[in-house]
């Protein structure tokens, strides 16, 4: 047997006996989803006992380094990884931005004492972290941002606001962009810092949308206090940090593109149970059943060519703008995924309250995704990003 081969085998086998039975049904909805960190509510034991499990074989993060706590995998075994999971239909064990964003830039440009403090506790989930990008007049222009940052002498001082800021007030922790040099150039005067959201100042106020629910937050800093160590890379330099986690943040709400399924069933199966079949056993709403063909095709198209990119990326060939296409792309497909499923329920998707929808479930999911295509930076700027460094179209 070849390695591959061997490792698939032994991979096999350790999920057929770590992963829970509970772990092993799809996820319901958010709700189900394990973020971790101090906070954090398990919903039963055995999720907890698949996150730590997983944590403590590095399999959370399973390309980042060993040294650090990751499982150290090569881009092929973390595949076999993911195979072998689908299969028993296991549930991620960790959901978390440290792992989607912070983990890569503190991996390019943190310092070995921050990717020691840092990075092993993201891996095994005991920190949840937020995002401290957007402001009030700063979001597609983010180099605009005024969140300042004075230097005290034994630490930092920063006062300002955040917007659209995902579970702020659910996070232990924030990586946050600021201001540090008033009189640069606005991209060249920019921070990435660290700091505890329990931090003496910090105030995070939850935003409401038409969903009526939202994991969005506007946070406020009083004169917080921050030591000088936690300045991620070089100060004013942040702006650089602040484009490669970009990158990664857009391929991973691009990631939210691919498939057709929901709770582990297809739509395909969800429109039949809610409109039926015609004589030939087909979804009886023809229609439909070419968007439901059409989606389907797309959706496949899309997770190849991003398995294309994360090859090329490992090779040394990066994601750079390319994640903009991703993230455009597996952001109308998401939209256009709840638009099927909206059809496929017919008039019963349309219930906000009561058991059967659990609260409206799925019209509340719906709404929400019209969000995709705001957050991560809007898709007028996506466009305009893949037209100049894609395309390189000229006058763009």
């Amino acid at each position: 047997m070849s390695d591959l081969e061997n490792f698939r085998k032994e991979t096999r086998a350790w999920l057929a006996e770590n992963c829970p039975p509970a772990m092993r049904k799809p996820m319901r909805s958010d709700a189900d989803a394990c973020w971790g960190g101090r906070n954090f509510t398990f919903a039963s034991d055995d999720q907890k006992l698949w996150l730590d499990r997983m944590g403590a074989k590095g399999w959370t993060a399973p390309e980042w380094p060993s040294e650090y706590g990751g499982g150290g995998l090569s881009r092929e075994e973390a595949k076999i990884l993911k195979e072998e999971m689908a299969a028993i239909k296991a549930r991620p064990p960790l959901v978390s931005f440290g792992v989607w964003m912070l983990g890569p830039a503190l991996l390019k440009y943190g310092s070995e004492e921050q990717k020691q403090q840092y990075i092993p506790p993201i891996v095994r989930g005991e920190i949840r972290w937020c995002q401290g990008y957007s402001e009030p007049n700063a979001g597609s222009d983010l180099a605009s941002l005024q969140t300042r940052c004075e230097d005290k002498g034994d630490h930092y001082e920063i006062t300002g606001q955040k917007v659209w800021t995902s579970y702020a007030d659910q996070a232990d922790w924030i990586f946050c962009l600021v201001r540090t040099d008033r009189e640069a150039s606005k991209h060249n005067g920019i921070s990435f810092i660290l700091f505890d959201m329990q931090s003496e100042g910090v105030t995070a106020k939850p935003i409401i949308l038409i969903s009526g629910k939202s994991p969005f937050c506007e946070t406020f800093f009083d004169q917080v206090k921050v030591p000088k160590e936690n300045l991620v890379g070089t100060l004013n330099r942040g702006w650089d940090i602040a484009k490669y986690l970009l990158t990664h943040e857009r391929a991973m709400i691009g990631d939210s593109g691919g498939g057709n399924t929901i709770g582990g069933r297809s739509i395909g199966q969800i429109a039949v149970d809610s409109l039926g079949t015609d004589a030939q056993g087909r979804l009886a709403d023809s229609a439909l059943r070419s968007d439901l063909a059409r989606s389907e095709i797309d959706g496949w198209a899309f997770l190849l060519t991003m398995e294309r990119i994360k090859d090329e990326a490992k090779a040394g060939q990066g994601v750079g703008a390319r994640s903009s296409m991703l993230k455009y792309y597996g952001t109308e497909l998401n939209k256009r995924r709840y638009e099927l499923l909206m059809a496929s329920k017919g008039h019963a998707g349309l219930e906000w309250e009561g058991e059967a929808s659990r609260d409206g479930e799925l019209p509340r999911a719906w709404l929400r995704t019209k969000g995709n295509s705001i957050e991560g930076g809007t898709s007028e700027v996506q466009l305009n990003i893949i037209s100049k460094r894609v395309l390189g179209l000229p006058g763009a």
